[in-house]
């Protein structure tokens, strides 16, 4: 195919915005060849115990539990540092870039003016919780996710089932209705809210365009509509033309240009005003194609702070516990199924912040290796079993097959003899066992994995990869790429920019080559199979209603809390 105009080498910019930090790459449309990268770490990083003082102007403005919040300036930073930065380490001409595209954890959401300033940034609101950022992760709208789901299947709506029977707290509708009845101001002054996949892509671009993806996934998009005025209206008769009022926008198709990069983003970017700008995406959907997995049964797990779950399938199946399935999610012509897992390098980190003793941070530090590393050495040597533990994965809730962000992690088994590598194993094992569940439940649906592609920073752990390829039992390959969602992005640039006519096509040229491969040992897939069936156990049980113990210990908690703040006000 032919992808320059005049001789010369023709470029793309993919761009991943994750948890923490955004990165930029450049990439060779010919080949997908990755020539630099950037990458800019969110000065406020998330917000989780109190606003930031340099945006609310006050210090002291307290979140409640289980929130997690961002501020929308150091997404557009992203663009304006780690752009030029990866332009730069490409030693490219920027004149021959000739598209550029984004992708965004989801489901995160700005609320906004009609142009596209943020509440946040309108005078008046920079003090208020609700106008920030809601960040993925943001679960204090349970409650009004279990309204939603109790209503659904009251009523027997047909959009339930494509979520697996439950929606969850981190999409649209629930958070869209915790912020009209916790702060039904700012709810009035939102003249839309945005997914941030497409807030990013207007700020380039000048045009708001709701992605495909993200509609579907994540905004109840299905067979053309949103949940009707009369379901909404039974939730809270002043949300009943939400969808009308604040949500219902132009819907573009994965690869389209959303339109054209404008002055102001040229001069943050350092790229040529008026190429394309593709439509917005999520980072674990884009990260398809950049493993050439855009065929049916090939299941792609997005590893980092949370794993996303992607594949293809040719049929309309209801998978029960399912974060969604929509016609062309991933690619056009075929049903895009997504799960995951609301916890796993979040997990392995906040052990080894509180759980690890300084004595192991030293001897991590005399050997060259970070505490992941050392304790990952420590727990290669131990046989499967051998710590006498199992572990449940569900420390930031769990999104995939339980869709129950109430829920909290558990360990069994531990004694005075049980060290830090011990738990860390089965904690690397408990993520594990979350994803087994996920691939049974999508095969005992009909929808079969065939192969098992992961893609993110959690790769690299060598252990960790073949406990997942014993305990699903499929052989397991990591994407060469280091940058698995931005050169996705780079992927769909490209065909936005019309240098490819569809996304397979541009996925063929300019996809990964697979990295490592891991095949299941069968003696380690007999033993974790025994395991297996023992985190079932505590899976249901703690998980389907047998015991709400941790439901009712959530809710104590959150008494607690409120009593103290009471008590602090009053004082």
């Amino acid at each position: 195919m032919d992808v320059s105009v005049d001789g010369t080498e023709k470029f793309v910019i993919g761009v991943d915005y994750g948890t923490l930090s955004g990165r930029a790459v450049v990439v060779r449309v010919r080949d997908g060849k990755e020539l630099g990268s950037g990458v800019f770490d969110y000065p406020h990083a998330v917000v989780t115990g109190e606003l930031p003082e340099d945006t609310a102007g006050a210090a002291g403005i307290r979140l409640p539990g289980e929130w997690a919040l961002q501020v929308p300036d150091d997404y557009r930073e992203v663009l304006r540092q780690a752009v030029p930065a990866a332009v730069a380490a490409a030693g490219i001409d920027p004149s021959d870039v000739v598209g550029i595209a984004t992708d965004f954890t989801a489901c995160t959401m700005v609320p906004v003016k009609a142009d596209g300033t943020p509440l946040s940034e309108v005078a008046g609101f920079a003090d208020r919780p609700h106008a920030y950022v809601k960040l993925w992760r943001h679960h204090a709208a349970q409650p009004q996710a279990d309204r939603i789901n109790a209503l659904a299947a009251e009523r027997g709506e047909s959009w339930l089932p494509r979520y697996g029977g439950l929606i969850s707290s981190e999409w649209e509708f629930a958070k869209g209705l915790q912020l009209l009845e916790e702060d039904p101001e700012s709810y009035a002054a939102m003249d839309r809210w945005v997914e941030a996949a497409d807030w990013i892509v207007w700020q380039l671009s000048g045009n708001y365009v709701r992605n495909a993806c993200t509609a579907g996934y994540k905004g109840i998009y299905q067979d053309g509509r949103y949940p009707s005025e009369d379901f909404l209206a039974a939730l809270n008769p002043q949300f009943k033309d939400f969808v009308s009022t604040k949500l219902e926008h132009t819907i573009g198709r994965l690869g389209d240009a959303a339109g054209y990069l404008t002055a102001e983003a040229a001069a943050w970017t350092g790229l040529p005003e008026g190429i394309a700008v593709a439509v917005g995406n999520v980072d674990a959907h884009v990260t398809a194609p950049a493993a050439k997995a855009v065929d049916p049964g090939q299941l792609v797990a997005i590893m980092g702070t949370s794993t996303c779950h992607v594949m293809n399938g040719t049929e309309l199946r209801e998978v029960p516990g399912m974060c969604g399935v929509v016609d062309g999610g991933i690619v056009d012509g075929l049903w895009g199924y997504e799960a995951g897992q609301s916890g796993v390098g979040d997990i392995f980190g906040w052990f080894t912040k509180n759980g690890v003793p300084p004595a192991y941070h030293q001897a991590a530090a005399a050997a060259g290796l970070d505490i992941h590393e050392y304790l990952t050495e420590l727990a290669s040597s131990q046989a499967i079993g051998q710590h006498g533990l199992i572990a449940l994965d569900w420390h930031s809730g769990n999104r995939s097959v339980l869709v129950d962000h109430e829920l909290s992690g558990l360990i069994v088994g531990q004694t005075l003899a049980t060290r830090p590598e011990d738990t860390y194993r089965a904690l690397l094992e408990a993520t594990a066992f979350g994803t087994r569940t996920i691939v049974d439940a999508f095969r005992d649906s009909g929808v079969p994995v065939k192969e098992f592609i992961v893609a993110g920073g959690l790769l690299k752990n060598r252990l960790l990869m073949q406990i997942y390829a014993d305990v699903t039992g499929l052989q397991l390959s990591t994407i060469g790429s280091a940058q698995g969602p931005a050169l996705g992005s780079a992927i769909h640039a490209a065909v936005a920019a019309g240098k490819y006519p569809d996304i397979r096509t541009a996925a063929a040229a300019m996809g990964s080559e697979p990295g490592s491969v891991y095949t299941p040992i069968p003696e380690n897939v007999t033993a974790y199979e025994e395991l297996f069936r023992e985190y079932r156990t505590l899976h249901d049980y703690f998980g389907r209603g047998t015991n709400d113990v941790m439901r009712r210990l959530k809710a104590i908690q959150r008494n607690s809390v409120r009593a103290l703040a009471g008590a602090g006000a009053s004082a």
